[in-house]
């Protein structure tokens, strides 16, 4: 089958949780690395108070070199790039942990000028440091009107971008709006939206922001559903206890995955051998769009070892 047909992004990487913990704290930091999340993130803006930015680099480039992540993504976030803590956070923090960092999240991302001024300053970090230059990621946090507005353009500023991320506490201060909670995909359907769609176009990842409600998981399953369906590909988590019920959310159940491997096989074989595009199975039509949508369930379910299991289920039965 031809690859285009099925790419829903450049490296297609499964984030359907992204644990974000202060980076003054050790111990947080060592619970977010056992987790079952996707992808880490240790934080150095919001969560850290202003007196213990400087210090928590330190934690943090400890946490980087020294926990097992068992194979997550390990992300950190630096502070906001108009503020005096920036560029030593970065600076400090790659050039003593570069080879344990896989993501850099950009907050409070106005537009594509900031996304290639980390890019530009975290190449010649790595070039100085002998990295391999454009290894590390960046995602960028789109949290403000403006960055709303110019979602497109900081999506496609480098090939270094490798997602969006919907910052829903700060949008909402930002616009002056009052709802956090279980009406947030009604008010701010059309910066979800945006971002989603921005991601889609660039080839990007693209993530939900939290849930407050730390300890009602109901709400956390309510809004991960939500996200789901409207077509993003993960949620942040402000809890290790939100991420199961996140990656529940996220994950393909066994009858689908099932029907996405059938649903596949059955349209490479009328391709090839029928030349069709589009064909019927259990009377639903099936063309290249849907197949996106397969695909992205089995790249899934390939992370999260259901795939395989499921795969050696079906060669036993047929020994």
């Amino acid at each position: 089958m031809p690859t285009g047909q099925m790419v829903v992004a450049r490296d297609f990487v499964v984030r359907r949780s992204e644990l974000t913990v202060p980076g003054h704290s050790m111990k947080m930091m060592t619970k977010a690395a056992a987790s079952s999340a996707d992808q880490v993130m240790f934080d150095l803006e919001d969560a850290c108070a202003v007196s213990q930015k400087v210090e928590a680099r330190k934690t943090v480039i400890e946490a980087l070199k020294t926990l097992d992540f068992k194979g997550k993504l390990r992300a950190f976030r630096p502070n906001n790039i108009r503020t005096r803590f920036f560029y030593r956070d970065l600076i400090d923090v790659v050039e003593a942990a570069g080879p344990f960092i896989d993501v850099v999240v950009i907050p409070k991302c106005e537009g594509p000028e900031d996304v290639l001024f980390v890019d530009r300053l975290l190449s010649q970090i790595e070039e100085n440091m002998g990295f391999e230059i454009g290894r590390i990621k960046l995602e960028a946090l789109i949290e403000s009107a403006n960055a709303v507005l110019h979602a497109e353009q900081i999506a496609k500023a480098t090939p270094r971008l490798g997602g969006l991320i919907f910052g829903l506490v700060d949008f909402a201060g930002d616009i002056g709006a009052q709802e956090l909670g279980a009406e947030q995909f009604f008010y701010y359907n059309y910066a979800k939206a945006k971002c989603i769609t921005a991601a889609r176009a660039a080839g990007l990842t693209v993530v939900d922001g939290v849930t407050l409600a730390v300890r009602d998981l109901e709400a956390c399953r309510r809004d991960a559903r939500m996200a789901a369906r409207m077509g993003f590909d993960g949620k942040w988590a402000i809890h290790p206890a939100q991420v199961d019920v996140i990656h529940e959310a996220f994950t393909p159940t066994k009858e689908e995955v099932v029907k996405a491997l059938h649903i596949i096989e059955a349209y490479e074989k009328a391709d090839v051998q029928e030349g069709r595009g589009a064909i019927v199975i259990d009377d639903q039509m099936i063309d290249a769009a849907q197949l996106r949508v397969e695909w992205k369930r089995l790249a899934i379910a390939r992370k999260t070892g259901l795939l395989a299991a499921i795969r050696k289920e079906s060669q036993e039965k047929h020994e």
